[in-house]
């Protein structure tokens, strides 16, 4: 038996619609995570070009 897949945030029924959320809140709120720094992907920082100190927020 397949089990039902849920919402990687509060555990409901997922919604084709918002799939893999079950709402459209909680799809704005893994967003507002991804945006706001909550969540990040690991990985070594850049550093900044010293000729241009803004090079880094260009990429």
């Amino acid at each position: 038996m397949a089990r039902a897949a849920v919402c990687p945030l509060c555990g409901r029924a997922q919604a084709a619609a918002f799939a893999p959320f079950c709402s459209l809140r909680c799809k704005e709120v893994d967003l507002h995570r991804w945006l706001s720094g909550t969540y990040a992907v690991p990985g070594e920082e850049i550093p900044a070009d010293e000729e241009n100190p803004d090079a880094a927020e260009e990429i």
